[in-house]
């Protein structure tokens, strides 16, 4: 049993997408890729329209979970460019989405 959190911790270390997000790094990258057409700001200024949502809107949307934006951040659709976002990346900017969450 001793030997249980040690081995516990070197699989979790092994398995990609293991780590915490960082909402953070997901702001972050949030204003250097997704600024210019996204909210990315709870409020204030910021480029919005009907055929792009803020991202305090995605937030509030209960469907919306850390899985699934990441996901969809990682796969390719028309009305965005493919910014080919690491997972790390993408599940960062997920958690930093979720936190806008009220």
């Amino acid at each position: 049993m001793r030997h249980a959190l040690p081995m516990l911790f070197a699989v979790l270390v092994m398995v990609p997408g293991a780590h915490a997000a960082d909402p953070s790094a997901g702001r972050a990258t949030a204003e250097q890729w997704c600024a210019n057409c996204h909210r990315v700001a709870a409020t204030g200024p910021g480029p919005v329209s009907d055929a792009v949502p803020a991202f305090a809107a995605i937030a509030r949307n209960p469907a919306a979970t850390a899985a699934g934006i990441s996901t969809f951040l990682r796969t390719p659709h028309a009305r965005m460019p493919d910014l080919s976002l690491t997972l790390r990346q993408s599940e960062d900017l997920a958690a930093y989405i979720l936190s806008l969450r009220p």
